[in-house]
């Protein structure tokens, strides 16, 4: 995702802010831009589209120079990937220059103050109204006015902001994403992850959320959002750039999990427009019309993408009324797969370089049918190859079990499932508003979730030594039930089976005893017959999960007091509508397989016999 460096100090700035760009580069951009003060106090930006060469060879041509200034890669979310949009952004008169990582949530409301304020907006990013409402604020001091900028901000943000009408400084905000800054002789750096400056120094300390870094060649001045100082413990980083991306968290794995509000906000920004509903996916590659004319899916995965499949089985039948199929990639071309033009291919992988779904994409293709790749890897072979993209921009994610890409899939399955169903005029704009609302409310829900991980702390002790699992749901809850198990195998080591609810009768109810934990995906929605009649179907196999002396541990919607009546084990997590609820779901899931596994002492990012990406069969 996005990068940010800054540098104020005694070396020439450029070579230095270019360098910690390319150390971003394996986070993954479509634009990069520098904005420098010169000798003259002279604010020179230079922005350029594509990759990091572009904007060297933008500065080869038209030179700039000094001692301090900011960088940026960008990926984008408001506005197209092009130079215009690139950062930084500056003010109306050229005065601020602004990078930004994270999303102004209500950069709409703000821009329209302006407007009628008399600024005039050259983009059509969320980042310039940040530029404009500093400039608004402006009365001589930059980190004031930063100050009251922040505060009309909602979103999650990380920022560095150079002026020069009050030059010799940079400052630094984090609300969200990470920002670090880097300690030297007579030299200070801003960035937004460790491997960015970890060439120029290793005495370095993370941003709070809520707090503004000034930098100046004297050194580095901490706020909080309300001006009172704070300080922080400078530590010495001897970790290699991989090790030195934890930002703070014990492990990859619990950052990545803690990562998905982030995830799922940057994979739906910019292609849903809240008023309308209207899901807009400029990247797909293929034309409405073209749209119109399949007669049925095939989504194509491996692993924890298969199960975000599943679940976009049930969006896209609901919202898009076409038939679905679902196939493992390692089995898709060894049965002469009955595929051609009417046929649109969903090919779904977190690399991109999965060889049995690079294998099922070549099949598909071969045979006639359109490819969209559902994707978090920009140039992977997968993109490259199909004929579409739908990016989720999760960010690189290192822990080998997949978290925050696979509730990224599932929100970029709901936004291609809307659309699909839009295009081909089967469902209708009110139904669509309501369902955009409240696929944008899913961050927020998500961050509610994590609020209370010490539960599951707690949880963990009474399960860790338990040597089998399963875990059962119904509907578009029973691939939320695999996902489950497959997260308990792969980080604890736990034998755990993810089976349908009503399955039971049919071989399960056997391995039922005192010593089985069942986890069962309870949560109601009430707004149809058919989810009302489900969840009742669920009460009835807790029921009969209890009557064998079974311990069951429910998922269930916050004030269920049906599910409480008859269990002490019961996780809340807020209401959503059913298609959206997997979302949701699969976090506290997620929370209580990682410690799990913690207290069973597993190595957690590297589980063992199993690689990030399986590129051989």
């Amino acid at each position: 995702m996005s990068g940010i460096v800054g540098y104020i100090g005694h070396r020439r700035a450029v070579p230095i802010i270019l360098d910690g760009l390319r150390r971003l580069e394996y986070r993954g951009y479509d634009s990069a831009g520098i904005a420098v003060l010169d000798d003259d106090r002279r604010l020179e930006v230079r922005r350029a589209s594509g990759k990091l060469r572009n904007l060297e060879e933008a500065i080869r041509m038209a030179p700039v120079d000094g001692a301090y200034g900011i960088g940026h890669t960008r990926w984008a979310t408001h506005g197209r990937p092009t130079a215009e949009n690139a950062h930084p952004h500056r003010d109306c008169h050229g005065n601020v220059a602004v990078v930004h990582n994270g999303i102004v949530e209500n950069f709409l409301s703000l821009k329209q103050e302006l407007l009628a304020g008399g600024h005039v907006f050259q983009t059509d990013t969320d980042t310039e109204v940040i530029a404009h409402l500093i400039e608004e604020h402006f009365d001589g001091s930059l980190e004031e006015a930063v100050r009251q900028a922040v505060r009309r901000l909602s979103g999650l943000f990380a920022l560095a902001i150079v002026s020069r009408s009050d030059p010799d400084r940079i400052v630094a905000v984090r609300s969200g994403p990470p920002v670090v800054i880097g300690l030297g002789a007579g030299e200070y750096f801003a960035a937004s992850d460790v491997p960015a400056i970890l060439s120029q120094t290793r005495d370095m300390f993370f941003l709070d959320d809520g707090e503004i870094a000034v930098l100046t060649t004297e050194g580095v001045r901490l706020t909080d959002f309300d001006g009172h100082p704070v300080k922080h413990q400078v530590t010495h980083v001897l970790w290699d750039p991989i090790m030195a991306e934890r930002g703070g968290y014990r492990d990859f794995t619990l950052k990545e999990i803690f990562e998905q509000p982030r995830a799922v906000r940057d994979t739906l920004a910019g292609r849903v427009e809240p008023d309308s509903g209207e899901v807009v996916l400029d990247e797909l590659g293929i034309q409405p019309a073209e749209l119109r004319e399949f007669r049925q899916v095939r989504m194509v995965a491996c692993g924890t993408s298969w199960h975000a499949a599943l679940v976009g089985k049930f969006m896209i039948e609901r919202l898009a009324r076409l038939p679905v199929e679902v196939d493992y990639g390692s089995e898709f071309r060894y049965r002469d797969p009955v595929l051609g033009p009417e046929v649109l291919t969903v090919i779904i992988s977190q690399s991109g370089e999965t060889a049995d779904t690079i294998a099922a994409l070549r099949e598909a293709k071969q045979k006639g049918s359109k490819i969209v790749a559902v994707c978090n890897t920009p140039r992977s072979m997968v993109t490259r190859e199909a004929d579409g993209t739908l990016f989720t921009h999760a960010g690189p994610e290192i822990g080998v079990a997949s978290t925050k890409t696979f509730t990224a899939q599932l929100a970029a399955l709901a936004l291609l499932a809307m659309h699909l169903g839009q295009v081909r005029q089967v469902l209708d704009s009110a139904v669509s508003r309501d369902l955009a609302a409240e696929l944008l409310r899913i961050p927020g829900k998500l961050e509610a979730v994590l609020s209370s991980e010490t539960f599951y702390e707690d949880l963990a002790r009474g399960l860790y030594l338990a040597r089998d699992f399963l875990f059962l749901g119904r509907g578009i809850q029973f691939p939320i039930a695999l996902e489950g198990a497959l997260k308990l195998k792969e980080l604890s080591y736990i034998h755990a089976e993810g089976y349908p609810a009503g399955e039971m009768k049919h071989g399960p109810n056997a391995l039922i005893d005192q010593d089985v934990p069942v986890v069962v995906l309870a949560a109601r929605d009430d707004s149809s017959d058919e989810s009302r009649a489900l969840y009742q179907k669920t009460l009835s196999s807790i029921q009969e999960v209890k009557a064998r002396d079974g311990r069951v541990i429910a998922v269930a919607i916050e004030g269920d007091e049906e599910v409480r009546r008859i269990l002490r084990d019961v996780i809340a997590i807020p209401p959503s509508i059913d298609l959206f609820l997997p979302m949701v779901e699969v976090v506290p899931l997620q929370l209580l397989a990682y410690h799990i596994a913690v207290r069973r002492g597993c190595d957690v990012d590297q589980p063992r016999n199993l690689a990030k990406s399986v590129t051989v069969e």
